[in-house]
């Protein structure tokens, strides 16, 4: 993940939904009735595409594993799939900060607890406080305890950590390392309160810059990390000798030998770097410490690694390597469990060949690397690497000796070998995992292989979309890795954008009746800034950038493709003919303006700038500001023209002090009609008709009926469908957002670090739009049930159940019941309410999934508990009705 990714949407952010306190409802808002429609949710696979900090093995259940991301959420391993499932799709749009995740913590004593510390920015970028969540169904549901202050799961100094820990032999007891200041944090009651441990004697003092007016990179980096040395505690009683991490390069390692009651400075440790990494082998009595003297993600110059002897308190400099032949820092740092002398260390800020993973099988007398030199620039590795399952992995490069494709990697920091496993080892990147499963072959000279081990774990920062209606069914624009044409959703796409290959891209368009003309525009280091392709994005050819450009803006093509007019960052508003070889600047619009084109008339162009809509019928030649009033006075503003209409425009955006809503023009920006229907809107976006609807379906990210969420209405915004639930938030959503023209009922959401979310509905018959339903759960007809146990653990399980209407008529209301075979019981279900009387349950529909039309379905899910057996039951009942069971 590199820089670009940090203020992805942050101004978006600060500038729309989140400005303030959401004012309160006219009196004279008309009631909304919002139906609810089932879909499944699925990403778009691109696998990976962002920094993962963070990797986390649970001490004592074999294949229990978790990883973090910086903007993205958590997620738990599958070991039967070698996939990741995503744990944090509940987070809402309110508290999107708590997508950042600074620190995990899996409890050794009872492994179906979890722990997340969460909160994206320490500065006013991030509106809310952290939390540290807690589930007991490892990750599937959480509770949440509120910080008195911010967390920085994309700050400066990420990487570092764990800074959440629980105690190996007293699981009651966790501590936090808090940024900024605040000091050492510990709870005693399993994580449901915090308070601060006022006699720790150190709140940290590194900032990476101290110019920095913005806050971001002028924070405390704070207490980075907390390891406890379980020799010193027994079941049941608080581990006695626990060490701390402080951000000080005087002062950085700090220890308790009466369970946090005093705490000392370390004697004789190193001074001048950062201690990014402890981790204790408590085995042989070592504390291994990774130095930077940077905090990182990416910005170490030198290190060191050390050992420290717990019962002697010996330093000894362990290094792999000469401080002064380092021109990286350490951080990635792991111990193999099932041998602790073997120890593993990598080179997090080496982008240039390479990074470097060290590898010791004595506690660091002694080190190999990953690879060497053999005659420079020639070089010998210890692995082979097969991306065939993420190709893009290569970045489409072709680099010179030393370099090679694809790299092992850049910001390695999260380094971990299976503690039931010696053979497999996992480390994130600044783009992926990777991992291993013969890493043993390390030490007997032949090559151990290296692959992503990635899939489900979906990352990117998404900022445009795309759905021609022809060609590829989606083209999309990323943060840090351009973006991807996807002509298979379920896919990896072979390769990003390439020529040029930009960094992210920020815009891309296609002509409306052309599609195979394409293009892009984004941010490069140097380089044009701009593509044009003539194939529906499968190959691109770079433009010229007018004089003046330093980033991407905005852009758009000419319904026919024969002109374009682009919006960059750097300079004012430009338009060409043809593909860019030379370009104008257009007059009557100001520098910055958003820029979209009509999708009928390809001399038609509109911009939006500071609550003004602006015209042009020329090519984008010269621009008018149009009458319009009552538009949203920021920038936080989306808008789109319809396909297949001239001067069809709709406009979403605003923020909570002024304007904020929907509005609709059919006289192309001339004047606009507020959605009286629609509280607050972000995007908005068009796809396939309904069966029987003569106009396009909407699709929005908005406040609708005062509910949050993606919204679809089939009859031009009259009424509105909320399309997803409660469980599949992914934070912000408020970037981008469209139908696909071929497919009813398909839409695409872009999300700050989920990815790209994909939703089919389950209404196949392309039915209506708004409406509601009642609540009377009293339905006749068929019905049938897939009852379907999704995960299972030691003493829990989780399942997905789906309830189809097989009858002629719809439900308004449904109550389900079915008898547990073996005495389970419910911990958490959601999507329906439900009462349970010994083995005996009822689930019933909430108010928003109580319509189901005849030929669909609804769904809910839940966790619960188990002892002996954990058989599925084998009849199920709507109302007098048996249903049939999948």
């Amino acid at each position: 993940m590199r820089r670009t990714r940090i203020l992805t949407a942050v101004l978006a952010l600060a500038a729309g939904l989140l400005g303030g306190a959401a004012p309160a409802l006219a009196a004279s808002t008309p009631k909304v009735t919002i139906a609810a429609d089932t879909y499944t949710w699925k990403n778009a696979r691109v696998d990976g595409g962002g920094f993962v900090p963070g990797i986390v093995f649970n001490r004592s259940e074999k294949n229990l594993a978790y990883a973090r991301t910086d903007i993205g959420g958590a997620y738990r391993w599958v070991e039967s799939s070698k996939t990741w499932t995503p744990l944090l799709d509940s987070v809402g749009w309110n508290e999107w900060g708590h997508t950042g995740v600074v620190s995990l913590a899996s409890d050794s004593v009872d492994p179906n607890k979890v722990y997340a510390a969460v909160g994206t920015y320490t500065n006013s970028w991030d509106p809310t406080n952290g939390a540290v969540l807690r589930s007991s169904d490892r990750g599937a549901s959480w509770q949440k305890a509120d910080l008195p202050f911010k967390l920085g799961g994309n700050m400066p100094g990420r990487g570092m950590g764990e800074r959440l820990a629980v105690d190996p032999n007293k699981n009651s007891v966790l501590y936090l390392g808090a940024p900024s200041g605040k000091g050492l944090w510990r709870s005693t009651d399993s994580g449901a309160s915090w308070s601060q441990v006022t006699n720790f004697p150190n709140v940290g003092n590194y900032v990476q810059d101290s110019t920095d007016s913005s806050g971001y990179a002028s924070d405390n980096q704070g207490i980075v990390w907390v390891t406890f040395d379980e020799s010193t505690g027994s079941s049941g009683s608080a581990t006695q000798t626990l060490y701390v991490g402080v951000a000080d390069k005087d002062n950085a390692v700090y220890r308790s030998t009466d369970g946090g009651a005093t705490w000392s400075r370390l004697a004789g440790q190193p001074t001048g770097y950062l201690a990014d990494k402890g981790v204790l082998d408590a085995t042989n009595g070592y504390l291994h410490l990774a130095y930077s003297d940077k905090g990182g993600p990416y910005d170490g110059g030198k290190g060191q690694l050390w050992r420290y002897a717990t019962k002697t308190g010996t330093w000894t400099n362990v290094s792999p390597v000469a401080e002064a032949d380092t021109y990286f820092g350490f951080s990635g740092l792991t111990v193999d469990r099932q041998h602790p002398g073997t120890v593993m260390a990598t080179a997090y800020s080496s982008w240039w060949p390479d990074t470097q993973i060290f590898r010791s099988t004595d506690s660091g007398g002694t080190w190999t690397k990953a690879w060497d030199y053999t005659s420079y620039p020639n070089r010998s590795n210890r692995y082979t690497m097969d991306v065939s399952s993420v190709p893009w992995l290569t970045f489409g490069a072709n680099p010179s000796p030393p370099e090679q494709t694809p790299k092992l990697g850049w910001m390695t920091e999260g380094l971990e070998i299976d503690p039931f496993n010696s053979a497999r080892m996992m480390y994130g990147t600044g783009a992926t995992i990777y991992g291993t499963e013969n890493l043993t072959h390390w030490d007997s000279g032949s090559q151990f292989t290296v692959k992503p081990m990635i899939q489900g774990l979906e990352e990117t920062a998404v900022n445009d979309l795309a759905s021609p209606p022809s060609g590829a069914s989606l083209l999309s624009a990323l943060g840090d890795i351009g973006g991807f044409r996807h002509t298979d959703l379920t896919k990896v796409p072979s390769m990003m954008y390439t020529s040029p290959n930009l960094t992210t891209t920020t815009s891309l368009d296609y002509a409306e009746t052309n599609p195979n003309t394409v293009v892009r525009v984004g941010n490069l280091d140097s380089g044009p800034h701009i593509g044009f392709s003539t194939d529906n994005g499968a190959n691109w050819f770079a433009g010229t950038d007018p004089s003046g450009v330093t980033g991407g803006g905005t852009v758009a093509a000419a319904s026919d493709g024969s002109r374009f007019v682009w919006s960059p960052a750097g300079t004012g508003v430009q338009y060409t003919t043809g593909f860019g070889t030379s370009w104008s600047a257009s007059s009557g619009i100001p520098s910055g303006a958003i820029v979209e084109s009509d999708r009928a008339d390809p001399k038609t162009f509109y911009g939006f700038k500071s609550g003004k809509f602006y015209v042009s019928s020329d090519g984008g030649a010269t621009f008018t500001a149009s009458a319009a009033t009552g538009l949203p006075s920021g920038d936080s503003v989306r808008f789109k023209a319809l396909p297949g209409t001239k001067g069809d425009v709709w406009l979403s955006g605003g923020a909570s002090d002024g304007a904020y809503g929907l509005w609709h023009s059919t006289d192309g920006g001339a004047s606009f009609t507020k959605l009286s229907n629609v509280e607050q809107a972000d995007t908005i976006g068009f796809g396939k008709a309904a069966t029987g609807a003569s106009y396009q379906t909407l699709y929005t990210s908005a406040k609708i009926g005062g509910v949050g969420g993606i919204f679809r209405s089939t009859d031009k915004g009259a009424t509105w469908t909320r399309i997803n639930d409660d469980t599949h938030q992914w934070g912000w959503t408020g970037a981008a957002i469209t139908g696909d023209p071929r497919v009813y009922g398909r839409v695409y959401v872009a999300t700050n670090g989920r990815g790209i979310i994909y939703g089919d509905t389950s209404d196949t018959s392309g039915g209506g739009g708004g409406g509601g339903g009642g609540t009377d759960p009293t339905p006749t007809g068929a019905c049938a049930v897939t009852y379907k146990i999704t995960n299972q653990w030691s003493g829990g399980f989780q399942t997905d159940v789906t309830l189809a209407n097989t009858g002629a008529d719809a439900w308004n209301g449904w109550s389900l019941g079915w008898t547990f075979p073996d005495g389970q019981k419910i911990t958490q279900l959601w999507n329906a309410d439900h009462t349970q009387s010994g083995s005996a349950v009822a689930a019933k529909n909430l108010s928003w999934n109580a319509h189901v039309a005849a030929g669909s379905s609804v769904s809910f899910g839940f966790t619960g508990s188990w002892s002996g057996s954990n058989g599925k039951p084998t009849s199920f009942k709507l109302g007098d009705q048996t249903c049939t069971v999948g």
